[in-house]
């Protein structure tokens, strides 16, 4: 293939690790092209590169340790729960490949991901999500095998402990996530407080941008509240959901009544109950997705009495 064609061929699996590594669309796009940037001056300069895919692989990593060192200290200060950037897709996707996603993409497993160092992080993506060996894991992250065996197994231990057990049937977390935005769009609460994990979690990201709460929730008894006083305000503004997936999970865009995204609502489920719930909003995280977005500023001074300025 030409070098053009390479390009195209190296970016899916790049982006797969950079995505990971970051939690962030666009910082990832970043990484990725520089990485693809450094694999056509390797080219250009007429070096002998055995697999570019292993390549353009260790670049990414070691370009995302690093870039991973500076967001930390940048999600540090954000306003309020610091979510990953979501990506999303149609239910109408290839269930296979969205089985396959669900793991290793999933929000709740890209947040545990946080809590490692970048090193622990990197060893742990690269031997058990993308199967290299701890030679080639310890060669990319700058190591020894050994301390790259324990990077990766200390790694595993906090994923294990931190990321929950989904269903294994993506028919029946479809079902269950169906019958949730239903509830929730008919404003059934008895229905929808059935379907909740009675130690349910509520995530919000708003990054300061617009209104979203500022804290996790943690609890059926307090997270229904929440979500009744979210509905009443999505009705009065005629605003819904439409079901997609959201890294992997079952999901639903949240859309105003012009169809402009307000944001991604995305649901763990385990043992048939809903474990999690996410919301990201914050407009700056859904610019990626090539959506029109709402106007949060319209839909606030909409909800705001009349004379109220």
């Amino acid at each position: 293939m030409n070098e053009a064609e390479l390009m195209e061929d190296l970016r899916p699996r790049a982006f797969a690790v950079a995505y990971r590594m970051l939690g962030s669309v666009s910082e990832a796009e970043d990484v990725v092209q520089e990485g693809l940037l450094r694999v056509h001056s390797a080219i250009e300069r007429g070096e002998e590169i055995a697999s570019p895919r292993a390549y353009v692989a260790t670049v990414v990593t070691r370009l995302a340790i690093d870039e991973l060192r500076s967001a930390r200290a940048r999600r540090e200060t954000y306003y309020g729960e610091w979510l990953p950037e979501p990506v999303a897709d149609s239910p109408a996707d290839d269930p296979a490949q969205r089985a396959e996603l669900a793991d290793s993409l999933s929000l709740a497993f890209l947040v545990v991901l946080e809590s490692l160092t970048p090193e622990q992080r990197a060893a742990f993506l690269l031997h058990d999500v993308f199967d290299y060996d701890y030679e080639r894991v310890a060669e990319i992250v700058g190591t020894s095998q050994e301390n790259a065996r324990q990077l990766a197994s200390r790694a595993r231990r906090q994923v294990q402990d931190g990321t929950p057990r989904f269903d294994p049937s993506p028919e029946q977390r479809e079902q269950l996530a169906d019958s949730f935005f239903a509830a929730a769009e008919k404003g059934d609460f008895d229905e929808l407080e059935a379907l909740l994990a009675e130690d349910v979690e509520l995530h919000g990201d708003g990054g300061g941008v617009v209104p979203a709460i500022r804290q996790p929730t943690f609890g059926r008894q307090r997270v229904v509240p929440v979500l009744r006083s979210w509905m009443g305000l999505a009705d009065r503004v005629g605003a819904g959901f439409r079901r997609t997936t959201v890294n992997g999970q079952p999901g639903a865009e949240f859309v105003d009544d012009q169809d402009r995204l307000i944001g991604l609502f995305s649901l763990d489920i385990v043992d048939g109950r809903i474990q999690a719930m996410r919301s990201i909003v914050n407009p700056q995280k859904l610019e990626h997705l090539g959506r029109e977005l709402a106007d949060t500023e319209e839909l606030l001074a909409r909800l705001r009495p009349p004379g109220e300025s």
